[in-house]
């Protein structure tokens, strides 16, 4: 059931200006079609101005500061944003716990100040905060802006970011707990979640699939051309190559125990990538980085698509969304078992093992079907974000009457 005719304000760690997708900028987005909604940026804090004078995002939130552009921007009908006119202390390595809360909590009055001359302005009343794993910056804003409802939004672990463990461990427990719901995109994070607080759901990932539609491929890449060329089975990848997240050693163990297949990797990667033995492979190409509209058209040539996705703290509940682009595709796949994959089991091959991945390969290239192909894309379509909306929206009534 949807959340609708409320007033939400909603903050996070991305601001609306990101360069990046972003899972909280679409749900504001979905959000607003049925509701009022504030989209609250991050403040600028004291050691980012220092650090990145030079960068026009920082300096347009200076010219924001000193009154010289406007702090609040329609950017479509019921959705607002807002460039809090204010400067934040970094604290983020700060390790007294008490030197940091009262840090802290000037930092969230400064918050609370400016959201509230937003809503002010706005005429925002009886409102629901939905905080996007701002653990820090809005860990006092239940108190100080007493909505009628707060959700925490959790999406990756965090915590297991040396960035956020010094104060993160110990804050973002207490802020799960004190949320009236906590709501998150994989199943491994709401359990975590019910450690802290009983209102802790899984609402699923929402994903805009829309331009991954076979039908809608009209030519092949120019760099993909000599490869399809030899004839050889096409294994491919797309998304960023970091060792953070990949696990380097299953595409070196592809490679080299199936010489017949070709190895085809698409993204960015990482020094560690960018010295590996596996430039020397001969069935191992590196494609760099291509444009969002660009991405349908290699997955297009897969033969197979994967996610060697590492085990790590980082990733374990990670919800990847490259699998429900892969699957809208129509592609078979083969990614690491966690237990955040667990809801695609019925649709992916899930490998515990390098040897497991090479066999799992083999038997999806042999026993492809197109009524498989149909179910992949069917079963991708269904991860919507309005379906992602409707899941929060049921979550928030188990707490609440709306």
């Amino acid at each position: 059931m949807l959340i609708k005719d409320q007033d939400i304000i909603v903050t996070g760690l991305q601001p609306w200006d990101i360069d990046i997708g972003s899972n909280c900028k679409n749900i504001a987005l979905e959000f607003s079609k049925n509701n009022r909604v504030l989209y609250v940026n991050a403040a600028l804090d004291r050691m980012t101005l220092l650090r990145r004078k030079n960068d026009p995002k920082v300096q347009k939130r200076r010219r924001i500061l000193h009154g010289a552009e406007p702090d609040l921007i329609e950017l479509a009908p019921n959705l607002w944003n807002l460039f809090p006119k204010t400067l934040l202390e970094s604290i983020n390595q700060i390790k007294s716990d008490r030197l940091f809360d009262w840090l802290n909590k000037i930092n969230n009055r400064r918050m609370a100040k400016q959201i509230l001359s937003a809503v002010a302005r706005l005429g925002f009343k009886d409102y629901i905060i939905f905080c996007d794993s701002d653990m820090f910056r809005s860990f006092y804003l239940k108190e100080m802006l007493h909505p009628k409802a707060f959700i925490y939004y959790t999406r990756d672990n965090m915590i297991a970011v040396d960035y956020w463990k010094t104060q993160g461990i110990r804050v973002e427990a207490a802020m799960m707990k004190n949320a009236d719901v906590v709501v998150a995109n994989s199943t491994y994070l709401a359990k975590l979640a019910e450690a802290f607080n009983p209102h802790s759901y899984y609402v699923g990932q929402g994903c805009d699939v829309s331009i991954f539609d076979r039908t809608l491929i009209d030519r092949i890449p120019e760099d993909m051309k000599p490869i399809l060329e030899t004839g050889k089975p096409v294994i491919g990848y797309i998304g960023a190559l970091k060792t953070l997240r990949l696990n380097i050693s299953v595409l070196q163990h592809i490679a080299k125990e199936r010489p017949d297949w070709n190895l085809v990797l698409v993204g960015p990667e990482d020094e560690n990538f960018k010295d590996s033995d596996l430039h020397q492979s001969e069935n191992v190409y590196f494609l760099g980085n291509k444009t969002e509209p660009e991405l349908p058209l290699y997955l297009a040539t897969f033969d197979v698509a994967i996610n060697p996705q590492i085990m790590n703290e980082v990733t374990i509940g990670n919800y990847p969304r490259k699998i429900d682009e892969y699957l809208a595709m129509g592609k078979p796949v083969v990614a690491t078992k966690t237990e955040a994959m667990s809801v695609f089991a019925d649709y992916v091959s899930l490998a515990a093992s390098a040897e497991d991945y090479v066999s799992m390969i083999g038997k999806e290239l042999e026993n492809n079907t197109l009524a498989k192909i149909k179910e992949r894309e069917e079963f991708a379509r269904m991860h919507t974000w309005e379906n992602n909306v409707i899941n929060i929206g049921k979550a928030l009534r188990k707490v609440i009457s709306l």
